[in-house]
């Protein structure tokens, strides 16, 4: 086929000699111009004898081009754009509240994002109608005590649920990173839950992902 494939497979940290195999043959096989394989991991879990980094000496020798990007933590200015983009203001505008959820997240994306949602939630961050555009409490977001870990920080934002959405999330949660539905009905049925109104809180939370 003349049509390009791109395919994506996330938390390789996680796989297993198997299935590091399975996309050593799919990438020795498929030597076509039109295939891309795209890979995401975590170096600081995996160690120095992870099959993965065996993949990637291997395929190299049957001429499989392979490149390694080491995603760091944000700037200061890349901050800032996310920022401003996200709040749909100038830079210049953006740029006293970046310098302060640069200085309380490290940069760590993951950290940001939480903690935008959680300034949104306790309305530090906030729409005016009037005005139409966001605003925020400098002072109060300044002043905000928070974890140094984004691990930290996630249990205490987990903790601040309500009783029924925490257990929904520790059912959920010995199912892997996802979940079909059919398994959420069947789970429902059996423990006489209603794990999916649980559920569409933690979606609202921006902790899961439909």
């Amino acid at each position: 086929s003349s049509r390009p494939v791109v395919l994506f497979l996330d938390d390789l940290q996680w796989a297993d000699i198997a299935s590091i195999t399975v996309i050593r043959q799919i990438l020795e096989s498929s030597r076509s111009s039109r295939f891309l394989l795209v890979g995401s991991c975590r170096n600081d879990e995996m160690s120095d004898d992870h099959p993965i980094w065996n993949l990637i000496s291997s395929v190299q020798k049957f001429d499989v081009n392979a490149t390694i990007i080491n995603m760091s933590q944000l700037d200061k200015y890349l901050v800032n754009e996310m920022l401003s983009d996200a709040l749909c203001l100038f830079p210049r505008d953006t740029r006293p509240l970046a310098d302060i959820l640069y200085h309380k997240t490290k940069g760590n994306p993951l950290f940001f994002s939480r903690l935008m949602v959680s300034l949104s939630r306790d309305v530090l961050l906030r729409f005016n109608l009037s005005r139409r555009r966001w605003e925020w409490d400098e002072e109060k977001i300044q002043s905000m005590k928070i974890p140094d870990d984004v691990a930290d920080f996630l249990t205490n934002s987990i903790g601040r649920l309500p009783p029924d959405v925490q257990a929904a999330l520790s059912t959920l949660s010995c199912f892997g990173a996802s979940t079909h539905m059919t398994v959420i009905q069947v789970l429902e049925a059996g423990l006489d839950l209603r794990l999916k109104d649980s559920l569409e809180v933690s979606v609202t939370e921006g902790l899961l992902e439909k």
